[in-house]
Parts: structure tokens; C-alpha cells; sequence
């Protein structure tokens, strides 16, 4: 049993100092999983790593008992929380409220009128497509929130959902493809 695995074993048995041990074994990794998701975020992006992080942390060791019981449902857990934040922060960027998206900018940061719009929109179809998915298969949309919410490698994905490499690469092109068509067709 790994030291993660042990500690959230203790934080779920609600000892107080288990929570303390966590932050430090856990927190360079899932800053990591953060940078990695950020940087392929679009231009503009107003969330920070360390600020994903932090949030992430706060909601999953917050006031509702988990029971986690591994490192990798732990940070399965993890990707879905950055996963919410992510989209709660892209339909906040979408709302009317707050100016409808519009924000003031110097002329030399100036985009195209509206691409940080259409990439909240964007955000927010995948997450609408992404429940729909795990309406009709669940492991397929939590690999494609490990992957595309968390950053992690197809490896990396494979370990945390227990399946081989060669069936975490399928399910990924399917889920692809699946998403790709059922967003095109919520835009339409």
C-alpha cells in the first residue's frame, strides 16, 4: 500500500492529521496535471495551475467523506473536480452577466472578436457531450476526463482505469470520434 493510499485510508477514518500528511505527497503531481491541462488551454485563460490545484484540493478533502481507494481513484477524483472548475469557469466566461464575455484588453493583446467566447462555448458542449457519453459508457468518458481535464498521458490512464494500453487507445479514438460528432451536432 502506498503512502497516498495509506493516508487517504486515514483521512477517510477521519483522523484529523491525515489531511495535513496528503497536500505535500500529492501536490507537485497534481500541479503538474494542471500546467499540463492549462497549457493547451486557449489564449486568455484567467486560471491559474497553482489555483486549479488549490481548488481541486479544497473540493475533494472539503466537507463531504470520500472513500478512496487507490491512488489512481484518488487521482481520478482529482481530474473530475479540475474538470468542474474548468467548465464552471468557461460558463461563467459565457454568461451574459459580467459583460456577455466582453473584457478590456490593450490593443496589442487584441484576438480575433469572440475566440475566447467560442472557446468557452467550446468547454462547455464538450462537457454537456462528455455526460452524455458517460450516459451510455462511463469508462470511456472518465478516460477521456483523465485525458483531456487532467493531462495525463494514454499510460497514465490506462493505470488509473485498470485497463491495457492498446484498450485505453481504442476507447480514447472512439471517444473521440463519438464527441467530435455529437459536438458537431450540438452546434448545428
Amino acid at each position: 500500500m502506498s503512502d497516498v493510499t495509506r493516508i487517504l485510508n486515514a483521512i477517510e477514518r477521519g483522523e484529523p492529521r491525515a489531511t495535513d500528511e496528503l497536500l505535500p505527497l500529492v501536490y507537485e503531481e497534481l500541479r503538474l496535471l494542471a500546467a499540463q491541462k492549462l497549457s493547451h488551454e486557449p489564449p486568455g485563460q484567467t486560471l491559474q495551475a497553482t489555483a486549479l490545484v488549490h481548488e481541486a484540493y479544497l473540493r475533494l478533502i472539503g466537507n463531504e467523506p470520500s472513500n478512496w481507494n487507490s491512488r489512481g481513484h484518488f487521482f481520478g477524483a482529482a481530474a473530475q473536480a479540475m474538470r468542474r472548475i474548468l467548465v464552471e469557469n468557461a460558463r461563467r466566461k459565457r454568461g451574459i452577466k459580467r459583460g456577455g464575455g466582453l473584457r478590456r484588453v490593450e490593443l496589442a493583446e487584441a484576438t480575433v472578436p469572440g475566440s475566447e467566447q467560442r472557446d468557452a462555448d467550446d468547454v462547455v458542449l464538450l462537457d454537456e457531450a462528455l455526460v452524455k457519453l458517460a450516459e451510455r459508457d462511463k469508462l470511456k468518458a472518465d478516460l477521456v476526463t483523465l485525458r483531456y481535464f487532467a493531462g495525463l498521458t494514454i499510460e497514465q490512464t490506462a493505470q488509473v482505469l485498470h485497463i491495457s494500453h492498446a484498450t485505453a487507445e481504442r476507447h480514447w479514438d472512439y471517444a473521440r470520434s463519438w464527441l467530435y460528432a455529437e459536438i458537431k451536432q450540438r452546434r448545428n
